[in-house]
């Protein structure tokens, strides 16, 4: 690496930590003082702050000496942060290349007035300004680790079990338990809506927390949102990069775990977490009462009762795939044979020896496609536009963080430390790689037809899709081979003309038989899982849920709201582990008054 060439005198890592140290002294000495203006000085012209909840109280990234050092205004004289230090016991600093930027990265503790918290540094040369100063900051995040006071009920704050243990004549531990899920004497503070990742992470967070938190999920068991899948899914990213908050799944797993074993999982974990979760409850609707500070949501058993709950915080965990899009298709009411959308399909063997058509080419439209095939059904995918295709193995480039040595609690820290900007350079990079290493499979498609993209509009691939719009890509698992061989068939749908009762018929006048139509054609935005529960005013007071702002940061996720009370959280199991942390501190940090649950500006 040339960068380790700068590095003379001392052995390399003594020499990192100096440089370091120097520039964490000077950081500490500059804001601490009020410099804002010598604090951003230490930046690079074009830097970034990412703050997950350290200063902002918020999650929010600042570009640009003028903006960082306008934030450090702000939020200073209230964070009082100090005592900026390499993190002991944490990974060293050591020289690594991120987005093609060779650079020295570090891991930092400091203090603040709410609690300790962590950081990651990423200095590289800039000897340009003349200053005397090489040394200067190209990323910097800041991360709150604990509340004072209202540390996490983990290891040294564990509870000593006093309440119950040998109470003789008086409530055991399950009896306490099922006091606990019954809330017939009490309300929750939290209550979560759905009870996948998202909102069994969540729920483990905030119980840590000490905040009292109900789960609801419309299905009958926990887990059920992925028992209830396609029989042949399994997870499309590799088991070390997926565990759950305080929980990692077993050394034995498989490197893809399969959708049963995930959602039995589930079930252990909300058991072992001591989550109290309600199964076949659905939210009926609900409204925020300002005045009280809290809602009142009428929930929906399966049996039939309605019951009122008064929350002061509602979190959507519905996640990306909420509400299924059921395209408006010419046509599609003459359709004879079964129609049903991609979320519906279990498997293909009740179709074996007939034709099918799945419209859709992503991750979904892909394995019910391959799924029906190898039942026997002669299938057809139709795409509506382009899809961005990585081969299963290649799209592993965008944890290839997590092969690199550092434990998961530092590979996370170090993952979120990434601002926009950052995350644009790398996974065009990221791209770049997995085309060049599947070109035999993509020029197979491209010769029989299929229409690919990069990630447009600037080539940034698939990660980018799935965080920008939540879908548009697929990771192969052999439904690309299919269709190169032509045992899938390819038709596109700007050829259809409209549904006919025996298919399509196409407009050269083509008649394309089909049984069965499988719409693989996406989620709603969590926006419109709001205006179907609390209402038109709630979902445009909060505007669109996902997809980036202004400042690279997903919109209205993890964080507050326009609406008080009311957060979302989402996204795949890496996603839920490192962000459900923040979600809960911000939470827990309304309650105890220190932070205002109005989101800031």
């Amino acid at each position: 690496m040339a960068l380790a060439e700068e590095l003379p005198g001392a052995t390399p890592g003594e020499r990192l930590a100096e440089i370091v140290s120097d520039w964490l002294d000077a950081f500490d000495t500059a804001q601490g003082s009020g410099d804002a203006d010598g604090a951003a000085g230490l930046f690079l012209g074009d830097g970034h702050w990412r703050d997950l909840v350290a200063f902002t109280g918020h999650i929010r990234t600042m570009n640009g000496r003028h903006d960082i050092a306008a934030r450090l205004r702000q939020t200073q004289p209230g964070t009082q942060a100090k005592g900026f230090q390499i993190a002991p016991h944490r990974t060293p600093p050591r020289l690594v290349s991120r987005a093609g930027t060779e650079t020295i990265e570090a891991i930092f503790a400091f203090e603040t007035a709410t609690g300790p918290a962590n950081g990651v540094l990423r200095l590289v040369l800039d000897g340009e300004e003349g200053d005397g100063n090489d040394w200067r900051a190209w990323v910097l995040a800041t991360a709150l680790e604990q509340i004072t006071g209202h540390e996490e009920r983990i290891g040294a704050h564990r509870p000593d079990g006093e309440g119950y243990s040998r109470e003789f004549g008086g409530d055991n531990w399950l009896d306490l338990r099922n006091t606990a899920q019954a809330y017939a004497g009490h309300e929750p503070d939290v209550l979560v809506v759905g009870g996948a990742q998202a909102g069994l992470g969540i729920a483990a967070c905030l119980g840590q927390l000490g905040v009292d938190t109900l789960v609801i999920d419309r299905t009958e068991r926990i887990g059920d949102s992925w028992r209830l899948r396609y029989h042949a899914l399994a997870l499309h990213n590799q088991t070390h990069v997926n565990h759950l908050p305080y929980m990692p799944f077993p050394p034995n797993w498989p490197l893809y775990i399969p959708k049963d074993k995930l959602a039995n999982w589930f079930e252990t974990y909300a058991e072992s977490m001591e989550l109290n979760v309600w199964t076949a409850t659905s939210l009926g609707g609900g409204a925020y009462d300002q005045a009280a500070g809290r809602w009142d949501i009428t929930l929906d058993g399966a049996d039939g009762r309605d019951r009122v709950v008064h929350p002061r915080h509602v979190v959507f965990a519905t996640g990306v795939s909420g509400i299924p899009i059921h395209p408006d298709l010419p046509g599609l009411d003459d359709f004879a044979g079964d129609v049903m959308h991609s979320g519906a399909y279990l498997s293909g063997h009740q179709w074996a020896g007939r034709k099918a058509l799945v419209l859709g080419t992503g991750n979904s439209g892909h394995d019910v496609a391959q799924d029906l095939h190898a039942s026997g059904v002669d299938v057809t995918v139709i795409q509506r536009g382009t899809t961005l295709i990585a081969s299963i193995d290649e799209a592993q480039k965008i944890y290839a963080l997590y092969d690199e040595g550092p434990p998961t609690e530092d590979c996370d820290l170090l993952a979120a430390a990434s601002p926009y900007p950052v995350l644009v350079q790398g996974y065009q990079m990221m791209a770049r790689a997995m085309q060049a290493a599947d070109k035999d499979l993509l020029d197979g498609l491209t010769a029989r037809g299929f229409r690919l993209d990069l990630g447009p509009p600037d080539n940034t691939g698939l990660q980018m899709k799935y965080l920008r719009r939540g879908g548009g890509y697929c990771l192969n698992v052999g439904c690309s081979e299919l269709i190169i061989d032509g045992q899938v068939g390819l038709m596109h749908y700007d050829q259809i003309e409209r549904f006919v009762p025996e298919g399509v018929r196409l407009k050269d006048g083509t008649i394309v038989a089909a049984d069965l139509l499988v719409t693989a054609t996406g989620y709603e935005n969590q926006q419109e899982v709001v205006r179907a529960t609390l209402g038109d005013a709630v979902a445009e007071k909060i505007g669109p849920v996902w997809g980036f702002d202004g400042e690279g940061e997903l919109r209205n996720m993890w964080r507050r709201t326009a609406q008080p009370g009311l957060w979302f959280t989402a996204g795949g199991l890496p996603h839920i582990r490192i962000y459900s942390k923040f979600l809960a501190l911000q939470i827990k940090a309304c309650e105890e008054g220190i932070l205002d649950p109005a989101p800031p500006m």
